[in-house]
């Protein structure tokens, strides 16, 4: 009885789990784009800026480990290790971070030149590019859906790409608009590239694949792709007018400071949980 109770629990608890991530992914792959396009209308122009918003939340991810570092210390006092990852899976973690820093970087160019619609029709061909790299990386095979997906995003893309001047925002020149593009494409091709390369290091880690152990992996990959973004703001002086900004919202909450608030929050939990949902 006792057995079957524990089990009940375990399922109620990944359920749980599961339908929260599915709130926090919807609001996040809804707001998300929203919010940063918001700011580029507002004549934001710092893209590594928002780029660097994407992951820069990085350390929330702290707290439900905390919570699981606790569980475990409650269950098995003598055992129970703070860090379970090994040193491949953070090594691994960090050039996949990095990776995923210019991924931000790519995504953030194609918001500040195409408009929302057009913006989530192109990286939703992550999809295709996600099923063609998992079939070269860790063999996983195509199915009639995924076929079928692969198929219409593409030709959506290819429709999108002959008529640039029907969705083309005001003041934007048709190079501009075929930069974003390319841009948005390079995203949503390096995201699909992206994801299996994290399951073929699982499966190279030989570890077992625990909630706190994604976390882990997530902590590490945010951190790595938020260096390689600060990296580019200090390059691009970024830094500078961003503690203008900062010091200003000290005395008074504009609008810019809402804008970044709300797509900090909402892009981290994002890439969280497309991250939590894809291996689960």
């Amino acid at each position: 009885m006792e057995m079957e109770e524990d089990q009940n629990t375990k399922i109620k608890q990944k359920r749980s789990l599961l339908i929260l991530s599915c709130i926090l992914l919807t609001l996040g792959n809804c707001g998300g784009p929203l919010v940063m396009r918001l700011y580029f209308i507002h004549g934001g122009k710092r893209v590594w800026l928002s780029s660097w918003l994407e992951t820069g939340g990085w350390p929330i991810i702290l707290l439900p480990l905390a919570a699981a570092y606790y569980q475990r210390r409650r269950r098995c006092t003598r055992t129970a290790k703070p860090i379970q990852m090994k040193p491949f899976l953070f090594f691994s973690s960090a050039l996949i971070g990095l990776l995923t820093g210019l991924d931000d970087y790519l995504y953030a160019e194609g918001v500040a030149r195409l408009p929302v619609s057009t913006l989530s029709l192109i990286i939703a061909s992550h999809l295709g590019f996600t099923a063609a790299f998992a079939y070269l990386l860790v063999k996983q095979k195509f199915t009639s859906y995924s076929v079928n997906a692969v198929v219409l995003l593409t030709m959506g893309g290819a429709v999108l790409a002959l008529h640039t001047s029907g969705d083309r925002p005001k003041g934007e020149s048709e190079k501009e608009y075929i930069v974003g593009f390319f841009m948005t494409l390079s995203a949503a091709a390096l995201y699909g590239f992206v994801l299996p390369l994290v399951e073929l290091m699982y499966k190279k880690s030989k570890q077992r694949i625990t909630y706190s152990l994604v976390l882990e992996v997530q902590l590490v990959m945010c951190f790595f792709a938020t260096v390689f973004c600060t990296i580019g703001m200090l390059i691009n002086n970024d830094f500078k007018v961003s503690f203008i900004h900062i010091s200003s919202f000290i005395f008074i909450f504009t609008d810019d400071h809402f804008i970044w608030l709300v797509e900090f929050i909402l892009l981290h939990y994002e890439f969280r949980m497309k991250q939590y949902q894809y291996f689960n």
